[in-house]
């Protein structure tokens, strides 16, 4: 049983749903912008059982952080994210700043008896992740509700692929693989952003794009990992120091003539063991020129094979190894149907979702977990089991691949 299954009804009877959700976000970059199309639009869409509304938004500079409120429809702006914590119409917290700061910002959420929503990864350690973890248990106690936002999960696409191999149609499974390649990093020119800092994000391409395809090779198999062998490699040591504020995804911020040490990864490959047995693959580089967002999976079983691709987020290959050799192989499934997840309240068949979908569903879902009492997913558990695979993945690569079991929960 995964952590999100062991917690996914809150104890005791549901509370009344609230009469109001304020959100405070704070950060209002790339990871802003796009919570901020989430809480916008959410509530225009969805049949909630209690509105959303932008209550604030908080960043370190005062004109920058006015400019995002204006542009993105935020209420008020703040420059402290304590103040935000503390606003009486703020009750959802929504943390998009690097994971240096997820920790603090999400245990004085939780202590507030705010509701926090964390961008993944849920930090940069285990430590810090287990102490989440056990804030969010504290505070479920409360009526608060805590989850961490792998928004990959909530294309409609792969939640159907989580449908089909929960049903059996894959049967036992032999082979998950899993890519996720970008190409931003490629120039040596690139800036030194806070994403090329460890002391900032934890780990490099292993943190910012491993968590995400480490969760999804997890929730599409509904078990977890139990061991990693992997190298990871940094192919540019140093890097012009960034002139101005830096986002972190961009290749053509000013440089000021300095230079400064690379310390994250620039990619990683591993391999990888399920609990039940079958064989992960795994590869995520910021240094695949010519590949944009190409996250690609291949699930195996003994009964039929799935396969997806983001970069056609509406698509599903499936082939069903029941069927006669002549006439099989695998098809392609149009996930826009209105009994495909999500899709009740979209567009008619055949008109395409895109990127920016997947924080509105993740936004309906938090909000109907907190109307309805129940545990929203993935939790900060399912988080924390993310943060170990990761460390084991350092782990294994400081001793040249060597076999690393992820320590699992003893409970």
């Amino acid at each position: 049983m995964t952590p999100s299954e062991a917690s996914e009804t809150a104890a005791g009877a549901p509370p009344a749903p609230p009469s109001a959700l304020g959100v405070g976000m704070v950060g209002y970059a790339f990871m802003g912008a796009a919570h901020s199309q989430g809480w916008r639009t959410v509530g225009h869409v969805f049949d909630l059982p209690v509105r959303p509304t932008l209550a604030a938004i908080c960043g370190r500079d005062a004109t920058a952080v006015r400019a995002a409120a204006d542009r993105h429809g935020w209420a008020a702006a703040e420059t402290d994210w304590r103040a935000l914590v503390a606003r009486d119409d703020v009750q959802i917290v929504d943390i998009c700043t690097p994971g240096d700061s997820h920790a603090e910002i999400a245990l004085a959420a939780l202590a507030a008896g705010k509701h926090v929503l964390c961008e993944k990864p849920l930090a940069n350690s285990v430590a810090e992740a287990e102490e989440m973890v056990r804030a969010a248990e504290e505070a479920a106690g409360r009526g608060q509700v805590a989850m961490v936002g792998f928004n990959y999960r909530r294309v409609p696409a792969i939640s159907y692929a989580r449908k089909l191999i929960e049903s059996g149609r894959l049967g036992e499974l032999r082979h998950v693989r899993v890519t996720y390649l970008q190409d931003w990093l490629v120039d040596p020119e690139a800036p030194l952003t806070w994403r090329l800092r460890k002391e900032h994000a934890g780990s490099g391409a292993l943190g910012d794009l491993g968590a995400h395809i480490v969760d999804l090779a997890q929730f599409l198999a509904g078990e977890p990992l139990v061991g990693v062998s992997a190298l990871v490699e940094t192919f540019v040591k140093e890097r012009p120091l960034p002139g101005g504020a830096a986002a972190g995804l961009s290749a053509d911020t000013r440089a000021d003539g300095g230079r400064g040490a690379v310390t994250v990864d620039d990619a990683a490959v591993f391999t990888g063991r399920l609990a039940s047995g079958a064989l992960a693959t795994f590869e995520a580089t910021r240094m695949a020129a010519g590949r944009k967002n190409a996250l690609r999976l291949e699930i195996n079983g003994e009964r039929g094979s799935l396969a997806f691709d983001l970069e056609r987020l509406n698509e599903l290959s499936f082939h069903d190894h029941t069927e006669p050799a002549p006439s099989s192989g695998f098809r392609r499934i149009l996930v826009t149907e209105p009994e495909h997840p999500y899709l009740e309240a979209w567009w008619p068949a055949g008109h395409a979702l895109g990127y920016e979908h997947t924080f509105v569903h993740q936004a309906r879902d938090l909000v109907e977990a907190i109307a309805t009492g129940t545990g929203p997913v993935p939790t900060f558990a399912d988080g924390l089991q993310v943060q170990r695979v990761l460390a084991a993945v350092e782990d294994s690569a400081a001793k040249n691949a060597v076999y690393t079991p992820v320590p699992q929960p003893t409970d």
